[in-house]
């Protein structure tokens, strides 16, 4: 007897901790039993066919989300007919909110696990084992070849029981007869560690989860229906940080929806990571910023750079939408705490905006777009309205006008304050920021092109419009050339500075890069200049005032290791890029100015 659990990942770095966790929380007599299969969405449909056939599984459970879930529809109708005698069942936030009206769609469905699967999954589990051990299909013998044989057929009967009488006893399931009872919710304490196993994580992120639940009511998301919010005992979590850190994990990120709702819970772990970093592990939260404390950012400061990083769901700053949604959320002391964590240049801090939600227009959004920006987030996300199956926004749609897609995933259209074709506008001016705001590769160009502009959103605006116009939207540009489109946007709104935004493009790019060739986009370097990088690097070869880390290396090294460049704007001067000294948070590389001339 083998139960597939199968998850359907959105990109091969992400894992689905859901399998490992239901997997886990068999224990160990219940586990020979369970095979995990992870793909992506990627795959072909034939191909993931196959993957779940050659395993030949006796049942078959989907963990199923927003993104896969288009697939799964898909395999649910395929699968059957390769493996006429597998039963099926699913789990997960995608599937939780009409469950009858999906078994009806998909009568080859046995059933819903319903909400929290842990504790619903083992007792599946240990039904079926004990079925196959009746009717003789032992893990060590082989599987009947018969429907007559006691297998299950597909009705989902086995030995005249049918699948309520079969499963009807166990809480947390919807089935076609109806939903089974209630299921009380997980002590997370008493769940297992999903990691003990580190080989099938290599190169992917790593989930952890310290809470589940949230006290905030936001009415987009699935996380407020379950309101009480519920802790893993702080010496467990404690070990098991101690495990990341001993395996130099690259990057842990946390899912609690709101990590410092519990101050002393968030406090204890903060410290902990504090104490005992490792100089490697990253540590992602997602956060409310407006509730933290004093002593939560004077112990952020503290922290080395690129130990944490934090994620903060903005969402709007207009304050009608903000009551619209439910949100608890003071701005003016969001901008304060933002600030207060800058200070530190320690922590990469990610803000979220969403489009599409009540009372906000598109004037409003490019207000919320605008104060949002002025924060100087190192990532600023524009999101768009998802109308989630079971939250409250789903129930309040038709009063908003809210007009979104009937497939995954459920994405805004059009609402009563904002037009299908301005949500389309927003879609390219998302792009923009993508390329040229949250790849951090124009940080010193764009703050003075904005000048240029009333805001930021009228020259991300501005741009979009361009790429657009010049058809760049349909033929991608490369990354290097995005650099020469972003010179000729800024001479073309303001030509003036046509020379200094040249400059600024070339700083940026080999503050990124140490390139082989020189941009195409650059000034083109005298021979009097030539001659000063020559006789810097044969100086600096002999006496050492700038690379001293360098002292194996001779002057042609030197300069393939490290870059000068000549800069006109503001006066005469070259910038020394060091790329072995890079900042930890930005990447970019260690910079020294040098005055003109060099020797």
């Amino acid at each position: 007897m083998k139960f597939l659990l199968t998850a359907i990942n959105a990109k091969f770095i992400h894992s689905n901790p859901a399998i490992y966790s239901l997997r886990a929380g068999v224990g160990e007599k219940l586990q020979p039993y369970v095979e995990l299969a992870e793909f992506t969405i990627n795959e072909s449909l034939e191909s993931i066919l196959e993957g779940i056939w050659k395993r030949q599984p006796k049942v078959i459970g989907f963990s199923c989300y927003i993104w896969n879930w288009k697939l799964i529809r898909e395999l649910l109708t395929e699968l059957p007919k390769i493996l006429p005698d597998t039963e099926i069942w699913l789990g997960g936030p995608e599937v939780t909110y009409d469950g009858p009206g999906l078994l009806r769609e998909f009568p080859q469905v046995t059933g819903i696990m319903v909400g929290e699967g842990e504790v619903t999954f083992r007792e599946v589990l240990d039904h079926y084992v004990r079925e196959a051990e009746s009717t003789g299909q032992s893990e060590q013998q082989p599987e009947p070849d018969s429907i007559e044989q006691q297998a299950a057929d597909r009705t989902g009967t086995v030995a005249g029981k049918s699948v309520a009488e079969r499963f009807g006893q166990i809480p947390g399931l919807c089935l076609a007869s109806g939903y089974t009872a209630p299921r009380e919710l997980t002590d997370l304490t008493m769940l297992p560690f999903l990691y003990e196993d580190m080989e099938p994580f290599t190169n992917r992120i790593i989930y952890y989860e310290t809470s589940r639940g949230c006290p905030y009511r936001c009415s987009y998301c699935l996380s407020s229906i379950d309101k009480k919010v519920r802790l893993r005992d702080i010496d467990v979590v404690k070990r098991e940080l101690q495990f990341f850190l001993d395996q130099n994990v690259k990057q842990v990120k946390f899912i609690d929806r709101t990590f410092n709702c519990d101050h002393k819970h968030a406090m204890e772990i903060w410290e902990y990571i504090y104490k005992h970093d490792n100089g490697v592990t990253n540590f992602h939260f997602e956060i409310s910023a407006d509730i933290l404390r004093e002593e939560e950012i004077a112990l952020l400061n503290r922290f080395r750079p690129g130990l944490a990083q934090l994620e903060i769901g903005v969402q709007s700053t207009n304050p009608e939408t903000i009551r619209a949604i439910h949100r608890v959320m003071n701005v003016d002391r969001l901008e304060k705490i933002v600030a207060a964590i800058h200070r530190g240049q320690n922590i990469h801090q990610h803000l979220d905006l969403i489009a599409g939600l009540p009372y906000e227009d598109y004037e409003s959004f490019g207000r919320s777009f605008d104060r949002v920006y002025a924060m100087q987030p190192e990532q600023l996300q524009l999101g768009f309205l998802k109308v989630l199956k079971g939250s409250d926004m789903h129930e309040h749609a038709q009063e908003y006008g809210i007009r979104y897609l009937e497939q995954p995933p459920y994405e805004v259209l059009y609402t009563n304050w904002i037009s299908y074709g301005e949500i389309r506008r927003l879609k390219r001016i998302e792009e923009m920021v993508e390329l040229y705001y949250n790849s951090g590769q124009f940080t010193h160009t764009l703050p003075v092109l904005e000048k240029a502009f009333s805001g930021p959103f009228a020259m991300y605006e501005a741009l979009a419009d361009y790429y657009q116009e010049q058809g760049y939207f349909t033929n991608s540009p490369a990354r290097a050339y995005r650099y020469q489109i972003l010179l000729e946007f800024a001479a073309m709104k303001d030509p003036a500075n046509r020379e200094i935004y040249r400059e600024l493009l070339t700083y940026d790019m080999y503050l990124r890069e140490n390139l082989k060739s020189r941009p195409a986009f650059a000034a083109e370097i005298t021979e009097e200049e030539k001659q000063d990088i020559r006789r810097f690097y044969q100086t600096e070869e002999q006496e050492r005032h700038y690379l001293s880390a360098y002292d194996q290396y001779d002057w042609k090294q030197l300069s393939r290791m490290t870059h000068l460049e000549p800069f006109r704007y503001p006066q005469p001067h070259y910038v020394l890029f060091d790329y072995q000294e890079r900042n930890p948070l930005n990447y970019e590389a260690k910079v020294q100015v040098i005055a003109n001339p060099i020797l």
